[in-house]
This record gives C-alpha cells, sequence and structure tokens, in this order.
C-alpha cells in the first residue's frame, strides 16, 4: 500500500484538491472524495496521515512565498527528515508549486485584503415600551443596522461578512450634544 501513496499522478492531484480545498475556497473537496477518486486501494488509516503531511507541506510553502531555491532546500530537509517525503514526491511537489505558485499566491492576497464596504443599511424609529423610569416610557429610539462585508461576495451565511452592527439612540439631547462636540474638535 505504501507503494501507492508514492505514486505521482494520484500525488499532484491530491494536491490540486487540497490546494482547492485551502487557498481557493472549494468546500467540496472532502477528506473522503480525495482517497475515493484518488487512493481507492488505501486504507483511511494510512491516508489521513498522508494526506494531513501534504497539506502542511503546501501550506508551509504557501505561507513562506517560497521562491525556487527555498522551496528546494526546504523539499531536501523533507526527504531527509525521519518520516519525511521521498525523492519522487519531492518532485512532484516541486512541479506542482512551480505551476501553481502564482495562482496560490493571488488567492492568498485577496483573502488577506481589508476590503470590506457598507453591505446593507436599515433604520427605524421605535418608541419605549418599558424602561426602569416611568419618564422614558413611549420616548423615541432610533435603531440603525449596519451591515458590513466584502464586496464582491454574495450575502449570506458563512460568508466573511461582518455584523449586523446595531445601534440604538435614544437621549437625543446627548447624542446631539456628542455629535456638536465632535464638529468643533475637528474645526
Amino acid at each position: 500500500m505504501a507503494g501507492e501513496l508514492e505514486s505521482c499522478k494520484p500525488l499532484s492531484g491530491l494536491l490540486s484538491g487540497l490546494a482547492q480545498d485551502a487557498f481557493y475556497g472549494h468546500p467540496g473537496i472532502t477528506e473522503e472524495l480525495l482517497r475515493s477518486q484518488l487512493y481507492p486501494d488505501v486504507p483511511i488509516e494510512e491516508f489521513r496521515p498522508f494526506q494531513a503531511k501534504m497539506r502542511g507541506i503546501l501550506k508551509s510553502i504557501a505561507s513562506a512565498d517560497m521562491d525556487f531555491n527555498q522551496l528546494e532546500a526546504f523539499l531536501t530537509a523533507q526527504t531527509k527528515k525521519q518520516g519525511g517525503i521521498t525523492s519522487d514526491q519531492a518532485a512532484v511537489i516541486s512541479k506542482f508549486w512551480k505551476s501553481h505558485k502564482t495562482k496560490i499566491r493571488e488567492s492568498l492576497m485577496n483573502q488577506s485584503r481589508w476590503d470590506s464596504g457598507l453591505r446593507g443599511l436599515s433604520w427605524r424609529v421605535d418608541g419605549k415600551s418599558q424602561s426602569r423610569h416611568s419618564a422614558e416610557i413611549h420616548t423615541p429610539v432610533a435603531i440603525m443596522e449596519l451591515e458590513i462585508g466584502k464586496s464582491g461576495q454574495p450575502q449570506g451565511k458563512g460568508r466573511c461578512q461582518q455584523g449586523p452592527w446595531k445601534f440604538e439612540i435614544g437621549d437625543w439631547k446627548n447624542s446631539n450634544a456628542l455629535w456638536r462636540n465632535r464638529e468643533h474638535k475637528d474645526n
């Protein structure tokens, strides 16, 4: 079974699948899918540590944004390490990185960029129906909700968005005084 894990073609496919999952945001790439498509005869107990090792190597290479000299030194160290990789595996990883480095780097840059913007705004004015102090009942309260997220991404659960941020403004005198104070400081 260990010979199957050293084969070049399935390893290249595994690296592509791991890159799709880790860097390109395709969540449908599961461990079971990779194993059944690329290493169907390898038991899951052998595949899991192999996949984890390849994922770790790929993430190390990508996070360091290794150039080809650094990559060569890193892979050589991995081949000499106890429980490391074979020289054939190192060659496949090297070839994979050479052809995918630019795309992976761009994807990581896009994921790390902070380009959030206002996605939505809603507001309303309510009347307080309960309060600790009876004088505050039936006073107006402005409620404003802001939704902030990355531009170009659809809204919905699980997306890289923040919010909604909810603001309640109830004491008009204090908020107006605060607003005037800010305007005065800016001048």
